[in-house]
């Protein structure tokens, strides 16, 4: 039709969300140093650890936080965008140090970080799960800031215990989105109070 706009068909592909692939960064990164912190490997192969978090966990959380800032969940792509720049000091800080050395400085770092995780974990209260996470990852920097500071192998013993249980919620996390991905449906409990297939404009994706 003469004078008439042209139609534009757009088609927009569904983006699945990307917070599985950086809870299964976080969840090897975390157990690889709760083994050291607990004194299961040798801290002579701690360099191993330090590899793992430059090189899988940084790398896996940093391409899921730029997919996240896409789907507009600024909370969960925030949490995901700082533990990419937590694990990216720490494996840099055990490439870097004597085996078993503590690190006032580091601790600082670490301080600082665990208190600015709070604002995603206390701003994802649609996701409590991944709200949990972010949570238990800042009291893990937290102990690991103490022990740094102190070099006492009391918090080093109790950095490593969080430490498994950060591994396990982001496990756990990650196999819960996963499921509810492959299935359209919950199959495990997170605690979100609405479903991603029932949010948001067709082939957007709203929260992760």
């Amino acid at each position: 039709m003469t004078g008439a706009d042209p139609v534009t068909a757009r088609v927009l592909r569904p983006v699945a969300t990307p917070l599985p692939l950086g809870m299964l960064g976080l969840a090897v990164a975390s157990s690889t140093y709760a083994a050291l912190q607990l004194g299961w490997v040798p801290t002579s192969e701690a360099h191993t650890a330090g590899l793992a978090a430059v090189f899988f966990a940084v790398p896996l959380q940093l391409l899921a936080a730029t997919i996240g800032f896409a789907t507009r969940d600024s909370a969960a792509t925030t949490g995901l965008g700082m533990q990419a720049g937590l694990w990216a000091v720490t494996g840099v800080n055990t490439l870097t140090s004597p085996p078993a050395a503590t690190n006032a400085v580091f601790g600082v770092v670490l301080i600082a970080i665990a208190a600015s995780l709070l604002v995603p974990a206390l701003s994802a209260g649609s996701k409590p799960v991944a709200a949990l996470v972010f949570l238990t990852t800042a009291l893990h920097s937290a102990v690991l800031a103490v022990y740094e500071l102190s070099a006492s192998p009391g918090w080093q013993t109790t950095a490593g215990a969080v430490g498994l249980v950060l591994a396990g919620l982001a496990l756990y996390t990650a196999l819960a989105l996963e499921l509810e991905g492959s299935y359209q449906r919950r199959l495990l409990p997170i605690g979100r109070r609405s479903s991603a297939v029932e949010r948001g404009e067709p082939g957007v994706r709203r929260e992760l």
